[in-house]
């Protein structure tokens, strides 16, 4: 990513959150407002306590929709489980540092793809496990929230942990690794990340995701002002 395209933040859209019912309304929606990325929560129910987006869901997805998708993998052994999904080109794909022993792995298999290699970090886990993983990495997805469920309360250490993450990239000459922000990014908590360091922003019901189509298109227009628009 360009220093242009640094300056303003970029939203993936939690497909988690949008009802079935309503899917083809936010497609179009998220189409015409240029939303970036199609976020694609996947959990088995083990490395996290619940089951979301599947293999068939993200290939029907696949069909109707021409965005690329930003894959989030809540899964025990990623390594394995990654190749059911139709990872492309352009995708950007993340990998708990916690899922897995064999997070260099993941990391190769993604760059195979020709995607954007990622490890996503828990609240708890320290940015100093990143340490010899920086040849593989695209970017950084880095949890506000425990893994697991949407609307959660935001956990405000995190946004001095972006700082951090923001400042160390910078220091060892990284600052193409994006920081991806993911848990309740309110346009509130979306500006304090913004500000922090982060480059992407997964939305969900926080921000632009809700049970009506209506303001869909004033709600992601709200957003972009809080990431730098």
């Amino acid at each position: 990513m360009g220093t242009q395209d640094k300056e303003k933040g970029k939203i993936s859209v939690s497909m988690m959150c949008v009802r079935i019912d309503l899917t083809m309304d936010y497609l179009k929606a998220f189409e015409r407002n240029g939303v970036e990325l199609l976020h694609i929560d996947v959990m088995d129910g083990t490395f996290v306590p619940n089951i979301t987006i599947g293999v068939d869901y993200v290939k029907q997805l696949r069909e109707i929709s021409k965005q690329p998708f930003d894959f989030h993998f809540m899964v025990e052994e990623p390594e394995e489980k990654m190749r059911w999904f139709d990872i492309r080109e352009g995708d950007w794909v993340s990998v708990h540092w916690e899922s897995t022993k064999h997070i260099d792995k993941c990391m190769q298999y993604i760059k195979s793809k020709g995607a954007h290699a990622c490890i996503a970090l828990n609240p708890g886990t320290p940015i100093s496990v990143l340490e010899e993983m920086y040849g593989y990495l695209d970017g950084v997805l880095l949890l506000s929230v425990n893994p697991g469920f949407a609307g959660q309360k935001l956990i405000p250490s995190v946004i001095d942990k972006v700082k951090r993450m923001s400042a160390h990239l910078k220091e060892i000459g990284r600052e193409d690794i994006t920081i991806i922000a993911d848990g309740n990014m309110s346009n509130e908590n979306a500006k304090l990340m913004y500000d922090a360091g982060a480059r992407i922003f997964v939305a969900g019901t926080s921000s632009i995701v809700k049970d009506t189509i209506e303001g869909v298109d004033e709600r992601i227009a709200a957003k972009r002002k809080s990431i730098g628009y």
